[in-house]
């Protein structure tokens, strides 16, 4: 047997993945499933997309690119920064990666290690702490509640920093709440951050996918000598339907993105070339399809709270942003519940999933103990008939 190294052995499995992974497994064996796990959406990929890939294969952009992207695709992602939030940026201050994840590890990678502190609020995206752990770092977890809309205060930052803190990783809108944050609040949590020495990872994957009132912020903009401090990574998985494509990029610092675009050389050498090509054909392309899809969204999430307000005992912070609605599941906790005992998120979207058929993502894997994580990221009839089948078991 080969041994495992320290690193392989200590990271965890996606809880997101591991949880799609199931229900496979289930609808191979002929089981129909109500899947709400995967942060995904369920609508094709715009056919103008498709159509810059498949010119961009028959014009022989099929090898290798630099590192950091194409010089087409960083000056798209420049403009589209200054068209949508009047940041101005150079392209070589975009390092393009496989997704938004690998821009996270890169960022990750490039900033901290063993003895460094990174400050992550909670809930949070399943991978954060994970990419951390795996740099040497340590995630340092401050716990929001639904009462503060699950939204971490300035006093709770300024709490949590010590002379070890490197890094502030923020995420909004979140995952898995669907909670935006204001631009009044990030404003409070800048100001923080500039009395610090603290460096900014800014999660912004979301951010063209807000909902009512609720509008996208640019941490980096918020205040002057901010953007000297602070990393925004996004990219195309989420707004354009691409999660497939793996287009994701960091903007930032030329400092920073130069060093991580080393990173980035030996890792993978560059991101796809055909997907560039697609990258720009979205940025620069029609937008209608990102604003049809976000209308989408917004319906399906009434759809969704509507059925969830149904359930005696489901309580959850309405999401304004993203696709996700994060409800309180602990009131079934102790209770009689097919496919029991249920006595935390684990064993109770366990329990969904074998008794009900319905997958959801445990709050645990999320830092929120108490919680499940439903993707409204499906079509109405998924929605209306796996809430339906959740709202009859727990009813017994």
């Amino acid at each position: 047997m080969i041994p495992l190294s320290k690193l392989a052995a200590s990271v965890q499995p996606s809880a997101t993945l591991a949880a799609a992974a199931k229900a496979r497994q289930l609808k191979a064996a002929g089981t129909h499933v109500f899947d709400f796990s995967v942060g995904e959406p369920d609508f094709n990929t715009p056919e103008h997309i498709c159509a810059a890939a498949t010119a961009a294969m028959k014009a022989g952009h099929t090898h290798y690119t630099p590192t950091a992207g194409i010089p087409e695709v960083r000056k798209a992602i420049v403009a589209w920064y200054e068209r949508y939030h009047g940041f101005k940026l150079t392209p070589e201050q975009v390092l393009v990666s496989n997704g938004a994840k690998h821009s996270l590890h890169n960022t990750l990678e490039a900033t901290v290690g063993p003895g460094d502190e990174v400050v992550i609020p909670t809930p949070y995206w399943v991978s954060y702490s994970e990419l951390v752990e795996m740099t040497g770092a340590k995630a340092i977890l401050v716990h929001t509640s639904p009462k503060s809309g699950f939204k971490m205060s300035p006093a709770q930052l300024r709490s949590a920093i010590t002379p070890r803190s490197k890094l502030l990783m923020i995420n909004s809108p979140c995952n898995p709440t669907g909670v935006t944050y204001t631009r009044r609040e990030l404003e409070q949590i800048a100001d923080v951050v500039l009395e610090s020495s603290l460096t900014v990872l800014s999660d912004e994957i979301y951010e063209q996918l807000t909902y009512g009132d609720a509008k996208p912020t640019c941490f980096a903009t918020l205040r002057p000598g901010l953007a000297d401090r602070t990393i925004t990574v996004s990219g195309a998985s989420k707004s354009y339907a691409m999660t497939g494509w793996r287009m994701g990029w960091a903007a930032g610092p030329k400092a920073i993105i130069t060093a991580m675009g080393n990173i980035q050389s030996q890792q993978t050498s560059c991101p796809s070339s055909i997907s560039q090509h697609a990258l720009i054909a979205a940025l620069n392309g029609p937008q209608d399809c990102v604003a049809s899809m976000r209308s989408e969204f917004k319906r399906r999430r009434e759809l969704a709270c509507g059925l969830l307000d149904r359930i005696p005992g489901i309580t959850y912070p309405k999401p304004t942003g993203a696709f996700y609605v994060f409800f309180d599941v602990s009131k079934y906790f102790g209770k009689a519940i097919k496919g029991g005992p249920v006595n935390d998120s684990a064993a109770f979207c366990a329990a969904a999933l074998e008794a009900a058929h319905v997958n959801l993502v445990q709050g645990s894997a999320f830092g929120c103990e108490g919680f499940a994580r439903l993707s409204f990221a499906t079509s109405d009839d998924q929605i209306r008939q796996g809430l339906t089948r959740l709202a009859e078991w727990l009813a017994g």
